[in-house]
């Protein structure tokens, strides 16, 4: 039942906290009622905007996105209400708005939390009214859309500070989805990075088809500060820097590779003789991953006598039938 969901919404994850994103889509997405999606930066919020907005009845409308954190502050309400000839300089012609563009479809308002005051309250006046006037214009303009917001930012404390109206925070706040940060969902890295790595290895022509145990481990125990988009910039990476078609602990970015066994398992960090037994490690359980544990074969493959090798597996404590097929 959660694959189906997954696959069904679009969205690669398994995990609890998902699970219960998965439920409350299906419960709104039906409505239109306004859904405020709040997360981190990277934990995939304009994802879940798509997945709301293709499980509703206006699935074949338009969806329109404004991202008020990457506009200049003086263009916000231009963008989203449009403007007249001459409304000011540079408007050479009409030009209609995300608002207007987005009539009978979705408006999804990104990082809601840094639009600035001003336009907040036309942005309320639109929100209760689905009517606005275009900037330098003075008719009423009406648009038929279902609105979707979403922000990293704490709007409690904003609105606190003055910087964030309540009226319109209860406005947006009907339906609350809160997605968890990547740090909060540990097992559904794994998905994660192996569907980048499908990704990656397709978009640029590689034939990197898995990741070691090593990386995993690692990609596992990394803390994730800018959620699942570092780890898709970090599978990309590790997909064009791969040298066969595995992705190794060492093609992994080297915030990454600092985490040796001993941080893994006691949080205690690792010193230059950890970090080589690491090395050894994977490539030792690359040779066999590849052999399906044959130890005279891996030993052939690293350069090393059968003697050493057993010594090696016997030291880093590698279970050779793990990898016997």
């Amino acid at each position: 039942m959660s694959i189906k969901y997954a696959e069904k919404f679009g969205i690669v994850g398994d995990c609890p906290a998902m699970q219960q994103v998965y439920a409350m889509i299906s419960q709104v997405a039906p409505s239109d009622a306004t859904v405020l999606i709040r997360g981190g930066s990277g934990t995939g919020k304009e994802l879940l905007a798509k997945a709301l907005q293709r499980s509703s009845n206006r699935s074949d409308k338009p969806f329109i996105v404004v991202n008020s954190a990457a506009l200049p502050e003086h263009l916000v309400e231009s963008e989203l209400f449009g403007h007249e000839k001459g409304a000011f300089t540079g408007a050479v012609n009409r030009r209609i708005g995300r608002a207007e563009a987005a009539d009978s479809g979705t408006l999804f308002l990104d990082e809601i939390g840094d639009i600035q005051p001003q336009v907040q309250v036309k942005l309320l006046r639109f929100l209760q009214e689905r009517t606005f006037q275009r900037v330098g214009g003075n008719a009423e303009l009406h648009s038929d859309v279902r609105i979707i917001a979403a922000t990293s930012r704490n709007l409690e404390e904003r609105m606190k500070e003055g910087l964030f109206r309540e009226d319109l925070y209860y406005r947006l706040n009907v339906f609350p989805i809160v997605l968890p940060n990547l740090s909060e969902r540990k097992s559904d890295i794994p998905l994660l990075a192996e569907h980048f790595c499908e990704k990656f290895s397709k978009l640029h022509h590689r034939r990197v088809r898995k990741i070691s145990e090593r990386a995993l481990d690692l990609l596992v125990n990394y803390s994730w500060p800018g959620n699942i988009r570092e780890l898709e910039n970090c599978i990309e990476r590790s997909v064009l820097s791969a040298t066969d078609d595995t992705i190794h602990a060492q093609s992994l970015p080297s915030v990454l590779q600092q985490i040796t066994p001993a941080k893994i398992n006691d949080q205690t960090g690792g010193d230059f003789t950890s970090r080589v037994e690491a090395f050894e490690r994977e490539m030792i359980e690359t040779a066999l991953a590849t052999h399906g544990g044959n130890v005279a074969a891996a030993a052939r493959e690293l350069n090393l006598t059968v003697r050493i090798i057993h010594y090696k597996i016997k030291k880093l404590g590698i279970e050779i039938r793990k990898f016997t097929h």
